[in-house]
């Protein structure tokens, strides 16, 4: 029976995250605990990559993070970003983020609609003549560079931030006593097994969201016993607690 379940995310900010309306109904402790946690690199690093900042008229961001660390190592530069650099977001929610550092203005600011960078490229197109940089995390593959290379679009990438194990303490380890495991990432899979090298799964579920979380999981050896998104549910909370309700 699950009693204690450990969600591999920081804990919601919002009192009306559907994750709390499980806990009260089906009586279950939730705790939230990132497996992993960004960093951004140094301007000593970034210099390395002999890239300069103000060679570029746009900026291409898939994540928060990218928005963090390129507005932090201008910061750290000395640098001042131009009002008239544009910024290219995959998704709303990226783009007003942006907010946090440089007045939004629409005419500066374009997003997609689906969070891919493939819903992004009319709209860059469109702006051929900008020269792109695209801030990385340092794990990557070439989708997006290949996605521009194909429209012929002038473009750099460079890494900004890396992910790091977020490291459990001996009080943590002591007190790892969970009936359920909720991963969002391949990168949480393996920080498991990085502070748990002995992790024995036994009656413990494995909870995964998409499907490379999944095959990570599958990788590692461990058993597979929910998977979201999908059809009908949407959403890890959706998943979880249509699983709590069967198991009732």
């Amino acid at each position: 029976m699950v009693k204690k379940i450990l969600i591999s995310q920081p804990k919601p900010s919002s009192e009306k995250s559907p994750y709390f309306d499980i806990a009260k109904e089906f009586g279950v402790e939730l705790d939230f605990r990132p497996f992993f946690k960004v960093e951004g690199i140094s301007a000593k690093e970034f210099r390395q990559q002999k890239i300069n900042l103000l060679d570029y008229s746009a900026v291409v961001f898939t994540s928060r993070h990218a928005i963090n660390n390129y507005f932090n190592l201008a910061k750290e530069m000395r640098i001042t970003i131009p009002e008239d650099m544009k910024y290219f977001c995959s998704i709303e929610t990226i783009a007003l983020y942006i907010q946090k550092f440089v007045q939004y203005r629409k005419r500066k600011v374009f997003f997609g609609k689906t969070g891919k960078i493939d819903d992004l490229l009319p709209t860059m197109v469109k702006h051929k003549t900008e020269k792109y940089l695209v801030p990385l995390s340092s794990v990557h593959n070439d989708d997006v560079k290949n996605l521009l290379d194909s429209k012929h679009l002038k473009h750099k990438e460079c890494v900004m931030y890396r992910t790091v194990s977020n490291d459990f303490t001996d009080e943590e380890k002591k007190n790892f006593d969970y009936d359920m495991l909720v991963f969002f990432s391949p990168t949480g899979v393996r920080a498991l097994l990085k502070n748990f090298p002995d992790f024995k799964q036994g009656d413990i579920k494995i909870a995964a969201f998409g499907p490379a979380t999944a095959r990570e999981i599958d990788a590692q050896g461990l058993r597979l016993d929910l998977q979201a998104p999908s059809k009908e549910f949407p959403s890890m909370a959706m998943a979880l607690e249509n699983y709590l309700k069967e198991e009732k």
